[in-house]
């Protein structure tokens, strides 16, 4: 065991341990220390170092985003950096990185978190939860490496709980979804529970995450706001990430509330997040296919006995064309397939509309 665990280090708080203390041997004998990065704004971050909190510039800027530093990354810091303060001089390797696509919609995608263990998705169910974002928000997990967790906040103002409970559950088949007020307490401990490692909150605006966020600290760390009773959103009040130990261990990470996340070649996260439908395509009669009109498609045929909600096949046909697409920005041979592909499908249905219209 290294010198670090045996008198443990104070960055043990935020998720240091053996296997970090290994992979920094190297940085260490070079004379950097070892930080998380909390925060990041403008070239500058704020850090948590073994001598407590400072700020460290980012150090020289990378053409690739996904590679600059950003919130829950593990960095190796030079303690005199060229501006007379910390700089970044390496990034650990990620465990895990949750990455949207950017808001300039180019082929390279943003890093929303590192190293995260939980993704808790934050939803309110004060209306009827939108299955389509919940959707999107679990394959984004499942994409990252990450366990989501759905959470549905302001539980003590919702009459029909239950009902919303459910709708989240068909949403996202598998993941465990948890209620609670954090008003009132009331299921806050039921939250903390399934929530393990570092943690992040996502959601949109209004959804109450900086709310539930307090909850979990014990103390009103974090900025809330107040939420139009007209359409139940809010404002940002959460402008930026940051990352803050949990008193029962593990470190929580807030982010603002977000409009629109894009997903970016994200296959494994759809798979998982639609389980059911990569489940049922096992038996379809062509290991292609793309449950369009395909005869033997045991996808459509659960959507004509209605075990499969039509709704949820048309969540992911958009999912899995939009991460298809991302992908094709960065790989010509993935767009040539890709259009063969949907040239296909226009042609099946084509077909099945002059078949239903011959029918008639």
């Amino acid at each position: 065991m290294s010198s670090a665990f045996a008198d443990p280090s104070p960055l043990a708080a935020y998720g240091w341990d053996e296997v970090l203390e290994e992979q920094f041997t190297s940085h260490r004998a070079a004379g950097l220390v070892p930080a998380r990065v909390a925060a990041v704004d403008r070239g500058l971050c704020d850090v948590v170092t073994e001598d407590g909190p400072a700020r460290a510039s980012t150090g020289a800027a990378s053409p690739d985003p996904l590679a600059a530093p950003c919130t829950g990354d593990w960095a190796a810091l030079r303690p005199d950096g060229p501006d007379g303060r910390p700089a970044v001089a390496a990034l650990l390797p990620r465990r895990t990185a949750i990455v949207r696509a950017s808001a300039s919609r180019d082929s390279r995608g943003q890093v929303l978190a590192a190293n995260v263990d939980t993704v808790a998705i934050v939803v309110p169910p004060a209306a009827r939860p939108a299955p389509g974002r919940i959707e999107r928000l679990v394959a984004l997990a499942w994409e990252s490496g990450a366990r989501p967790v759905v959470v549905l906040t302001k539980a003590d103002r919702s009459p029909a709980i239950a009902a919303a409970e459910a709708g989240a559950a068909a949403a996202a088949p598998g993941v465990e979804v948890v209620a609670c007020s954090a008003v009132t307490g009331d299921g806050v401990d039921a939250v903390r529970a399934v929530l393990s490692g570092t943690v992040v909150l996502v959601g949109p605006s209004g959804a109450g995450k900086s709310t539930l966020g307090n909850a979990l600290l014990g103390a009103q760390v974090l900025a809330t706001g107040a939420v139009r009773d007209s359409d139940g959103k809010g404002r940002h009040t959460t402008v930026r990430r940051e990352l803050l130990p949990l008193p029962g261990g593990g470190v929580l990470i807030d982010t603002p509330g977000l409009r629109a996340v894009g997903l970016v070649e994200a296959s494994e996260g759809l798979e998982r997040a639609f389980a059911d439908i990569a489940e049922l395509s096992a038996g379809c009669r062509f290991g292609d296919c793309a449950h369009v009109s395909e005869p033997g498609c045991a996808v459509l045929a659960a959507v004509e006995d209605g075990t499969l909600p039509a709704r949820r096949l048309d969540g992911y046909r958009r999912l899995l064309r939009e991460s298809e697409w991302a992908a094709s920005r960065t790989d010509a041979r993935l767009r040539a397939e890709r259009e063969d592909r949907w040239k296909s499908i226009r042609k099946a249905q084509r077909r099945m509309y002059r078949e239903r219209g011959r029918d008639r």
